[in-house]
């Protein structure tokens, strides 16, 4: 029996090292050096910028606030708006006390065409059309992070990478600490 929902599509192969009659090993799996996929983050220097299309907002230094969007996160928010077929769905992102480190971020998908986005939220929009939706105080935290999107054993999900400021994080990674 072989678990091949478990390994990377890259491992996934025809051939396979039979070990009894009920256990099979991808010769895949049996390379030296094979590489793993499932938790490895998304190269920082390839997010994009996002662009503020709705409220733009500026940091004190009166530079334009941004937050930038990993490919993976990119596909995915592209892949969930394109298989319900509708281009209104954005990831709302925001930040609250709690966690185990002071602060913790919260996501949900939201249809902008039910729930519009409010004067104290910005709208970021990726080069596919994927939308990000931060309100204005979680914004001031998040200013220069990245939307990332992991796939791991234990599920996927969205996350914030390359928080400024944040001086350590929980084991999980959805719950930090910020110099102030």
């Amino acid at each position: 029996m072989y678990l091949d929902f478990l390994a990377p599509t890259a491992l996934r192969q025809t051939k396979a090292v039979s070990l009894s009659p009920k256990w099979t090993i991808p010769s895949a799996l049996l390379q030296r050096n094979s590489r793993r996929t499932l938790a490895t983050a998304a190269d920082p220097s390839a997010a994009r910028p996002a662009q503020p299309i709705q409220n733009p907002r500026k940091d004190d230094s009166g530079n334009v606030m941004h937050i930038s969007i990993s490919p993976r996160a990119s596909n995915r928010l592209h892949a969930i708006s394109s298989g319900d077929k509708n281009p209104n769905l954005a990831l709302r992102v925001s930040i609250e006390s709690g966690g185990c480190h002071g602060f913790q971020y919260l996501m949900d998908l939201t249809d902008l065409g039910e729930k519009p986005a409010t004067e104290e939220d910005t709208v970021f929009q990726g080069e596919k059309g994927e939308k990000v939706i931060v309100d204005e105080s979680s914004l001031e935290l998040l200013n220069g992070s990245t939307v990332d999107y992991t796939m791991e054993l234990i599920g996927s999900q969205f996350k914030i990478t390359g928080i400024p400021g944040a001086t350590s994080s929980c084991g999980c990674g959805t719950s930090f600490d910020i110099k102030l």
